[in-house]
């Protein structure tokens, strides 16, 4: 019979129509991976920026805190000069004022260093990058949305989730190995027609261009393979069954593992946000305590010691409020980036169709 094609594996024959299946999945796939990581980034440069707003906004509470202290420090240097107060109480004013220089220099570091890691992120056009001042325009205010119900965000999450529609993805091309190791497993019927041509002379040369007395010849035939054992597409059929049901598995384990996430940074984004009212409050308590205890200084019923500690409780209060709402901002940002709906809130595009 005349020479064929070596013949392609069992586990690999496949229709065309379904490698083109295949690849067009694994360019979803890929797709997907590319928007999580682009969420991943967002996410990343947004919660950067509001660290940055938030040592911004403490250095500035600091230098506003020194200059307190120092001017009760001069204001208890003039009372004991005056005779007004004991030589001992300036000791814990000098001490106050030393604190908040260390507590100043502690801010400066801090602040310096959240703006090399947002350079980083956002890599400016242009040479000598690091060097380059911020200017940082949008200013921290408590979200003044509402939020949805929780079980809305766990639906967004669960049809947007780059996560969850990979797995999706990869549970459909398990479907078709399913399909290509099945197939494996059938008789294979073939068919084939060989035409051919032979010529007689003294040498080969001259039987290739010889005339006379050529004669051709045609084969038609039909083969049938039929494996009785067959163990080779048994065992690829069993092993793609196998990762099919891994692949429903661990579907159901990111679904799973989404509706978690989004639960827990759901609450954590109502308990940031409500956190905002309560520091704010402190905060002007605080202010209250401290008028309260200079008035009382100035006339002689209180001491330098109360007085700094008074003005040490109103600077905790202080970082705490604009902590707080920096923090319920990024918890809003990581609310929606468990969703997988940051992008489409932040104006990015990025083309990806359902599975």
């Amino acid at each position: 019979p005349p020479d064929r094609p070596p013949r392609e594996p069992s586990s690999r024959r496949l229709p065309p129509r379904a490698r083109l299946r295949q690849a067009r999945l694994d360019t979803h796939i890929s797709v997907f991976e590319l928007r999580g990581f682009a969420e991943s980034l967002v996410a990343e440069v947004e919660k950067t920026y509001w660290d940055c707003v938030l040592t911004e906004r403490q250095l500035d509470i600091y230098r506003e805190s020194l200059r307190l202290a120092e001017e009760q420090l001069k204001e208890t240097t003039e009372r004991i000069r005056v005779g007004k107060l004991p030589e001992i109480e300036a000791a814990a004013a000098e001490a106050e004022v030393s604190l908040r220089r260390e507590s100043l220099i502690n801010a400066e570091s801090a602040w310096a260093t959240a703006c090399l890691r947002l350079i980083r992120l956002l890599q400016p056009p242009g040479g000598d990058a690091w060097s380059r001042g911020l200017r940082l325009e949008d200013r921290p205010a408590v979200p003044l949305d509402v939020l949805d119900s929780v079980d809305n965000h766990v639906a967004l999450a669960l049809q947007r989730r780059p996560d969850i529609n990979q797995a999706q993805l990869a549970l459909q091309r398990g479907e078709l190995e399913v399909v290509k190791t099945r197939n494996g497993l059938l008789p294979r019927l073939d068919l084939f027609i060989a035409l051919g041509r032979t010529g007689y002379a003294d040498s080969f040369a001259d039987a290739v261009n010889a005339r006379d007395g050529e004669a051709t010849h045609t084969t038609v035939g039909v083969r049938l393979d039929y494996s009785i054992l067959n163990w080779g597409a048994k065992a690829g059929y069993c092993r793609a069954l196998l990762s099919r049901q891994q692949g429903e598995e661990a579907l159901r384990n990111v679904r799973q593992l989404a509706e978690a996430d989004v639960r827990m940074a759901y609450i954590e984004a109502r308990r940031a946000t409500a956190q905002v009212a309560a520091t704010a409050a402190t905060r002007r308590l605080q202010e209250a305590k401290l008028h309260a205890e200079t008035e009382k200084f100035r006339v002689g019923k209180s001491t330098s010691l109360l007085v700094a500690q008074a003005q040490r409780d109103l600077l905790e209060s202080q970082v705490a409020e604009i902590q707080a709402v920096v923090k319920a901002l990024q918890a809003r940002v990581e609310l929606y980036r468990l969703e997988g709906s940051l992008l489409d809130r932040r104006g990015v595009s990025v083309p990806t169709d359902a599975p």
